[in-house]
């Protein structure tokens, strides 16, 4: 073999290894991508039952229920228009309250329970998630709020 198609079979091979990274790399990414939802895009089917994604939107008033003896909590999350109802089983945040901004992340089941294995709540009083805040703005105005 010439020095010359020895060059080009290690520009080849290299060049291989690169594309092959990069393709592992982007299934990668994909795989670990979480998309959020809002209530009325979960309750108009945007969602697969056992997708996992974040669902956001404000507690809903009244909806709080925990099981006693037991770290299970049912509520519904609310973006003004539809609610969904979310089962989560664990400790919730210190800031979690009826009312409240809240991402949950988990899956839908077959009967559209959302059922989260991760809760999370506003640190203060004036953030909420960038998506859950466009969500509801979006909402409101939609409903003439």
């Amino acid at each position: 073999m010439t020095p010359r198609r020895r060059r080009l079979v290690l520009v080849l091979g290299i060049l291989a290894g690169i594309a092959i990274a990069g393709a592992l790399a982007l299934q990668a990414f994909r795989s670990n991508v979480t998309f959020f939802f809002d209530p009325s895009a979960v309750v108009a089917g945007q969602v697969q039952p056992g997708k996992r994604f974040r669902l956001g939107g404000m507690v809903e008033k009244g909806s709080l229920l925990r099981q006693p003896g037991s770290l299970e909590v049912r509520f519904a999350v609310s973006d003004f228009k539809q609610q969904v109802k979310v089962r989560y089983t664990g400790v919730l945040p210190d800031l979690f309250r009826e009312g409240a901004g809240v991402v949950a992340q988990g899956r839908l089941n077959g009967e559209g329970e959302f059922i989260a294995d991760e809760v999370l709540a506003k640190h203060d009083e004036n953030y909420m998630p960038p998506e859950v805040a466009r969500s509801l703005k979006n909402g409101q105005s939609r409903n003439g709020n």
